[in-house]
């Protein structure tokens, strides 16, 4: 598909991530937030229990991780599988709909950790205008 295609296309959805009350927004906000993101990313090769998530997405607190896992699941990204064990078991894995959306992030990702010695060039010239 030509970029001129996607364009008439993204003009055609009834969605507008652009406004306000458009309810994407909130779905973006999810995906692409620092832990939605990381999270996603670890889903991706796999299912993963709460605590081995934790681990996987370095720094994030277990309140942060538990309200990231709700709101993904609540859009449909994650699937939350609670086996009817003692002590519980809980499993957390990427919808269909996740791994599309997960796909697309990860390209971003990628291209952000290709190119960091440009950004933190970047980072370097900018400070030293700035002293």
């Amino acid at each position: 598909m030509s970029g001129t295609q996607e364009g008439i296309e993204a003009q055609d959805l009834p969605y507008d991530v652009f406004a306000k009350a458009c309810p994407s927004r909130g779905t973006l906000e999810h995906v692409t937030g620092r832990w939605g993101a990381l999270t996603m990313g670890a889903l991706r090769d796999g299912s993963l229990r709460f605590n081995e998530l934790r681990r996987r997405v370095d720094g994030v607190s277990e309140k942060m991780l538990s309200q990231t896992l709700q709101a993904l699941e609540r859009d449909g990204l994650v699937h939350r599988e609670a086996q009817p064990t003692n002590p519980p078991r809980v499993d957390y894995e990427l919808t269909a709909l996740g791994h599309e959306v997960t796909e697309r992030l990860l390209a971003l990702i990628h291209c952000v950790e290709g190119r960091m010695d440009d950004v933190l060039a970047a980072r370097e010239r900018y400070d030293a205008r700035r002293d």
